[in-house]
Formats: C-alpha cells, sequence, structure tokens
C-alpha cells in the first residue's frame, strides 16, 4: 500500500477524517472478552478512566476539545457491518472455527451499544470517565487510546510544511525498513503486531502491518488489529487482559475471596475458551505470587505472556514453575508484549530459543547473521517464544522530526478499569510505578498479596 503521507496530513480540509473506521479497528482480545463478559456479567456496572503516565505532554493543551468530541460521537454512531459479522462467524481463529457463538454475534450485531461518556480538562490533562454496565463500557478502551494518541499526531502534524512532512515519514519509513532488515531471516522468530493503542495513526498502523507481513514471510505471525485482519486477510491475535481479575478482585467480599479471585477468572475463562486462547497474563496483582498460589490445573494451560516484569526474568521465573509443577516448557508459549524494539526481540528469542554460546551476550545478537554463527548461538528451544511488538513498531517517530521537535514522541497513555459493581478496582502490576487505584486500597492489596518479585523500573511506552 503506497501512502503519501505528507501530502495527505498537509492537504487535511475536510470536517472529520475519522479516526476509527470500524467497530473491528480494536484489539481482538477486546472482542474475545466481550464475549466473556456478555456470558458472565452481563449486567455488571463498572467505570474506567484515562490517565496519562507521561504528564509532561499535556493533551488538554495540545488537542482541541471539540476534536475529541466529534471523534467519540463518531464512534458511538457506528454499527457492525454484515461482512464484518460474517468474517467473525466464519473465520478460523486460532484453529477453531465458530469461536464465537451465534447468539452472541446476534447480540452484537443488533444490541451492542458504547456507553455514554464524561469530557473534561484539569491541569492541562484531558479526564475522560465512561460508565455503564460493563459490556457497554469495555469497547471504549481501544477506540479511547487510538482516537487521543492520534489526535496528538494530528496536532503535531499541523504546524509542519510538505516538505518538513515529507523528510520526517520518509525518516520513519527508514527506521522502519532497517528495523525488518535486522529480523529478516532469523530462524525460528515469531513477531505479531500487538501496536493499536498507541499507534501514530490508523494509516500508519496499517502501512507498518503490511511491511511486516510483505517482508517478513514466516517471522510475522499476524495482528492484534482486528480490522487490519479482517481487511488484509491475516491472523488476528490476542486473548485478555488485566481488566478481568481487576473486576473480579473488586467484587470480593473478603481477603480471602480476593486473594482466590484471580484463580476464579482463569477458570470462568477455561469454561469459554479452550486451547491456544487459555495464555495466562498472571502480574495484575504479581506474578510471583500468582505462580505460587495457582492450582495445578494452571500449568496445563498452553502459556503466559509477560507485561511488566523483566521477560528475561518472567521468562526463567515460568520455565522453573512448569518445570516444578511437571510440566515440560518447550510445549508452552511464552510471549513478551511490554515496550518492545526490535533489540530486545532479538536478545530474547537468542535467550528462550537457543543456546548462546559462552563468552557472547544475547545483547550481540542484531541479526540473522548472529544467529546462523555456531560459534555465537545454536537453536535449541526452551520454550515457544513469541514477541508481541506495540508502540515501537506502530508509533516510532523518536528523532525523525526535521527540526528534532519531540511532539511526535509515543507517551504512556492508559484508559483503565476504576470500578466494579462500585467498588474501587485496584492494579498492583510486576512494576511498583504502574500500580493504579485509591492508595489506601492500593495498600491493602499490597498486604494481601505481598511485593515478591515486584521491582522499580520506569514506565517507557
Amino acid at each position: 500500500m503506497i501512502i503519501n503521507f505528507s501530502e495527505r496530513a498537509h492537504n487535511h480540509n475536510w470536517d472529520l477524517d475519522p479516526i476509527v473506521r470500524s467497530l473491528l479497528d480494536t484489539d481482538f482480545y477486546k472482542l474475545l472478552m466481550l464475549q466473556f463478559i456478555w456470558k458472565h456479567f452481563r449486567n455488571t456496572r463498572v467505570t474506567f478512566g484515562l490517565r496519562n503516565r507521561t504528564a509532561r505532554f499535556r493533551l488538554g493543551e495540545m488537542v482541541p476539545r471539540e476534536a475529541v468530541l466529534a471523534q467519540f460521537e463518531h464512534v458511538r454512531r457506528l454499527r457492525y457491518r454484515k461482512s464484518e459479522m460474517i468474517w467473525l462467524a466464519g473465520n478460523t481463529f486460532y484453529g477453531t472455527r465458530g469461536i464465537f457463538e451465534p447468539a452472541f454475534l446476534e447480540w452484537l450485531e443488533r444490541d451492542f451499544r458504547l456507553s455514554d461518556f464524561h469530557l473534561s480538562e484539569r491541569d492541562g490533562q484531558f479526564e475522560l470517565v465512561f460508565e455503564g454496565t460493563w459490556v457497554e463500557v469495555t469497547m471504549w478502551e481501544i477506540y479511547a487510546l487510538s482516537i487521543l494518541n492520534e489526535l496528538k499526531t494530528r496536532a503535531a502534524l499541523k504546524g509542519m510544511s510538505e516538505f518538513e512532512l515529507d523528510i520526517l515519514y520518509a525518516h520513519a519509513k527508514t527506521r522502519l525498513w532497517g528495523k525488518i532488515e535486522s529480523l529478516r531471516g532469523v530462524p525460528g522468530l515469531a513477531v505479531a503486531d500487538f501496536g493499536t493503542r498507541r499507534r501514530h495513526s490508523f494509516l500508519w498502523q496499517e502501512f507498518v502491518v503490511e511491511a511486516m507481513h510483505s517482508e517478513l514471510k514466516g517471522t510475522f505471525t499476524g495482528t492484534s488489529n482486528t480490522f487490519l485482519a479482517y481487511k488484509h486477510d491475516m491472523e488476528a491475535i490476542g486473548t485478555n487482559a488485566h481488566e478481568l481479575p481487576m473486576a473480579m478482585a473488586a467484587m470480593s467480599t473478603n481477603d480471602a475471596h480476593l486473594k482466590t479471585a484471580q484463580y476464579r477468572m482463569l477458570e470462568l475463562w477455561q469454561q469459554t475458551y479452550g486451547g491456544s486462547l487459555q495464555v495466562m497474563l498472571p502480574d495484575t496483582y504479581g506474578t510471583t505470587q500468582f505462580l505460587e498460589g495457582a492450582p495445578d490445573w494452571v500449568a496445563d494451560w498452553t502459556g503466559q505472556r509477560v507485561d511488566s516484569k523483566d521477560p528475561f526474568v518472567a521468562g526463567d521465573e515460568y520455565i522453573a514453575w512448569l518445570e516444578s509443577r511437571g510440566r515440560d516448557p518447550k510445549s508452552k508459549l511464552l510471549i513478551a508484549s511490554d515496550g518492545l524494539d526490535v533489540n530486545e526481540i532479538l536478545s530474547l528469542h537468542a535467550y528462550f530459543s537457543g543456546i548462546v554460546q559462552p563468552g557472547v551476550s544475547v545483547r550481540d545478537f542484531r541479526s540473522a547473521q548472529d544467529f546462523q554463527d555456531s560459534r555465537k548461538w545454536r537453536q535449541e528451544r526452551r520454550i515457544r517464544f513469541s514477541s508481541g511488538w506495540g508502540t515501537l513498531l506502530t508509533n516510532d517517530f523518536r528523532g525523525c522530526h526535521p527540526r528534532n521537535e519531540d511532539a511526535l514522541e509515543p507517551i504512556s497513555l492508559v484508559c483503565k478499569l476504576t470500578s466494579a459493581d462500585g467498588n474501587p478496582a485496584v492494579k498492583l502490576s510486576d512494576n511498583y510505578e504502574k500500580a493504579s487505584g485509591p492508595p489506601k486500597l492500593v495498600e491493602h492489596y499490597r498486604k494481601v498479596f505481598g511485593l515478591a518479585g515486584v521491582a522499580r523500573i520506569p514506565v517507557l511506552v
């Protein structure tokens, strides 16, 4: 797909250029979770809230409030198209046809609606609150994040000349090409696009995904963006997120119930989905405590996604835990997904997919040539490893601005569950800095779950 990005940005003169073009323009896991919520928690009321962790970017001053309202109202008017419903009903996902139940799809097409929202500004930042039944609110997360990130992009592009825009996108394309070249031909490498929520723009994400799909056959495994998977006949990638155990914990009635909420969520999930969709995300309240207290049947799940923990440490911890439970790690899947870029992807692949020879560091692997050198590496899988490449795939414009301005740098913008059934929601994370929720309740959760394996790590993207 050839797009003149500079001309399109420079000649932007229409009333509304929709950022979200389809309700499928979301992470695939949101649809899987929506069906899960529809089955088990259809009438539960929740709230979600927006938080900009990169506070130096004052979005409320950069982006016109009217533009945010217009984009959000546009999304509220969208409905699933007949062709999209046919694709969801008839396509094979993770080797299984009919993963979405007919009754759910009928509800999705006929009755699904997004909740109302409240937008305000405080100290130069937008404050967004979504409130309603869980099935009405949950899908707002990705739509809200992709809208605000692209509006930030548009604000930064607005003051640039067409020639400057041309230079900007030339730099970004050159950077993307260099990343692709580093990955080309690496034996056994598996990489997927996880970059919807913090993308530079929809069109840039589409360009990047098509480039990866075209140039990295056999390595690029698919995209988490459901609309791009639908439009370009790719694999849709995704399982579940922190939102589910957060809600179940918030609805707990005592500390014992709170501690086991993370496992009750998995029980319900495996009643809904099987096989490759049984990939756990154990770090909502800390991975170490999760694994120590996990029932034995959890070790039968397909794999684990690592979010905020150092993926080298988390992977070793998971492998050791599997072995202690009598399971073969080589049959399991480990997915890294937090703040990855090409060098980290190659280092992690070297570490988990082979034997690094004495005197060689995993940081020494920078291209296929390094993996093909038997003096450096021998392919021998410790665990099935895959990378979910997010922000630094779809929004890496660092240093690309022709005037060296930083307005296009990615920011850490999140939209999280803040309450369920009227009770505040808390997330602790493996990263101490990423905890969210009322401070006193966060401290109570830390007493219940402990701090084993939790570290203080700078929040990047």
